[in-house]
């Protein structure tokens, strides 16, 4: 008890700072239980490698990544399984590897690992990794992972990009997911880099961020959130979009950003105005919202700056983020035929809630018992035998699919971000807009699928066989149910996905497990 107990006031004391080494591309990645204070609350957590957020996983576009998690896990109110899911990474061949539990794997038991081995050959940006198995993200397994391109086509626009320019947001709970409501009326505090403060916490420390003046910076801002979307702004600076979600994009200059739940965006600001301390901001979109004392805050320090909080005051935003402002640096071709339906295979999802479940054509997400991958393994190939029933669609190999999201207050929490496993698609129709855009549209993995009259609408070509999830982010609302699984090219899955022994032997264990265990 006593080891434990001074590891666990070793993690809060390592809290303090909001930058640790990065690990990759080959990396132990250690699972366990810490009671740490980011926001000066402290709780017990999930944490990566002793620390929350988890280290930065850094590699180069081509690398081998082997990521061995270790499941060290004790408290089973967090859940003492995991599985990890590596958010944005198309796992072309390695299906079994993406992480979301009880689509492409059973958990991993406590006392075990698991050997995530995948390749990267042609993407580089910005991504994220997190735990995909019920709410335990909420938690604190979530960290960023970036992939950087020796080649990259806007290199001459930044003068520094490393692992001090990554900025997570994360919501955080005083109280663990499954103790709290079932949809939590809003986070206690907005944690900038792992450090923030809450109404009850005023003197918490607050990262800083340390630019030196004339320099360019390339900034990483991940979205780790559960829930809310947040607004970022930089006091007194504007940002110039380059990349979203790993598709390089046209420079793009705002002065705020609306980014949802998992959604990821790298900006260049140029440290162009007087040494000085600037407010950092990440404002949710409900809860516990401003900027009073110090909340939903962090701090951009010029060198030579003094050690102080800034005093600097918000402006309105004149030029916030537009998603259809937003287009690929070059051109992507758009699936289909320039009209909306004009695809190999259109699916509307029609969303709905009875008061406990969301539910998506009439169907609510169950985790099946045998992970869908496993299913399809073993044989089953229709929609109609595939579990959980009326959850899985079936896609036709090297067609072009279209999937239409329309809001409704049928559905309540909007907006709701979707995320599509495998792929980026192109957002041909974004929230906000009626418009069609079949010519240049952004590319992403993650879009917000907007408010009640609108009619979100993506593209993508069934260019890698598997089990794809294509979820809600806000984490409790897919723990709701708030999912469907695209099962691309069934009939070619098994042969161009070829399974570890290691991975075959996850569900064999996970079904010896006492509940107490789980």
């Amino acid at each position: 008890m006593f080891h434990f107990r001074c590891f666990s006031l070793f993690v809060t004391a390592a809290l303090v700072s909001s930058t640790f080494g990065a690990i990759g591309p080959r990396a132990d990645l250690v699972i366990s239980n810490a009671a740490i204070a980011p926001d000066g609350f402290t709780r017990d957590a999930v944490v990566v490698n002793g620390v929350f957020p988890g280290p930065v996983i850094t590699g180069k576009k081509g690398d081998n990544f082997q990521l061995n998690v270790i499941d060290k896990l004790t408290n089973h109110t967090m859940l003492k399984t995991t599985s990890i899911h590596w958010h944005g990474l198309f796992q072309e061949g390695t299906t079994w590897a993406d992480g979301p539990a009880f689509v492409s794997q059973c958990p991993i038991a406590s006392g075990h690992s698991f050997l995530y081995d995948f390749n990267v050959p042609d993407q580089a940006g910005t991504y994220w990794y997190h735990s995909h198995l019920s709410t335990q993200y909420c938690d604190g397994l979530r960290g960023p992972l970036v992939i950087y391109d020796p080649h990259d086509p806007q290199a001459h626009l930044y003068d520094v990009d490393n692992e001090d320019t990554v900025i997570t947001l994360a919501d955080w709970y005083h109280v663990a997911a499954k103790l709290g409501p079932r949809f939590p009326l809003g986070a206690d505090a907005t944690l900038i880099n792992g450090l923030g403060r809450s109404s009850s916490t005023p003197t918490a420390n607050l990262s800083v961020i340390t630019v030196e003046q004339g320099k360019r910076y390339r900034f990483r801002l991940v979205s780790l959130s559960c829930d809310p979307n947040h607004t970022f702004s930089i006091d007194g600076h504007n940002m110039t979009i380059i990349e979203v979600e790993g598709v390089n994009s046209k420079p793009l200059t705002v002065d705020s950003i609306q980014i949802f739940a998992a959604q990821r965006y790298s900006f260049v600001l140029h440290a162009n105005q007087p040494v000085n301390n600037y407010w950092i901001r990440a404002n949710p979109n409900f809860g516990t919202v401003g900027f009073a004392g110090g909340i939903n805050s962090a701090i951009l320090r010029y060198k030579g700056a003094p050690d102080a909080e800034p005093n600097t005051t918000q402006t309105p935003s004149v030029i916030p983020l537009v998603e259809t402002n937003l287009h690929p640096l070059k051109p992507m071709a758009v699936p289909g035929r320039a009209e909306p339906g004009g695809v190999d295979k259109a699916i509307n999802l029609a969303f709905n809630f009875n008061g406990t479940n969301f539910f998506i054509n009439n169907a609510t997400f169950t985790p099946p018992s045998v992970p869908v991958l496993l299913q399809i393994l073993s044989g089953v190939h229709s929609a109609q035998e595939l579990l959980p029933p009326g959850s899985v669609y079936t896609l036709p190999p090297r067609s072009s699919v279209e999937i239409t999201m329309p809001a409704t207050t049928m559905a309540p929490g909007s907006p709701h971000p979707f995320h599509l496993h495998g792929h980026v698609f192109a957002v041909v129709r974004s929230a906000g807009s009626t418009e069609y855009n079949f010519d240049d549209p952004i590319f992403r993995d993650v879009v917000s699928t907007g408010q009640p009259g609108d009619n979100v609408t993506i593209r993508f070509e069934t260019n890698n066989p598997g089990p794809w999830f294509l979820h809600c982010h806000i984490d409790f609302h897919l723990e709701a149910g708030f999912a469907v699984v695209m099962a691309e090219d069934v009939a070619d899955v098994k042969a161009a996905n070829p399974v570890p022994k290691e991975w075959s032997n996850l569900c064999p264990i996970y079904d010896s497990l006492a509940p107490g265990d789980l």
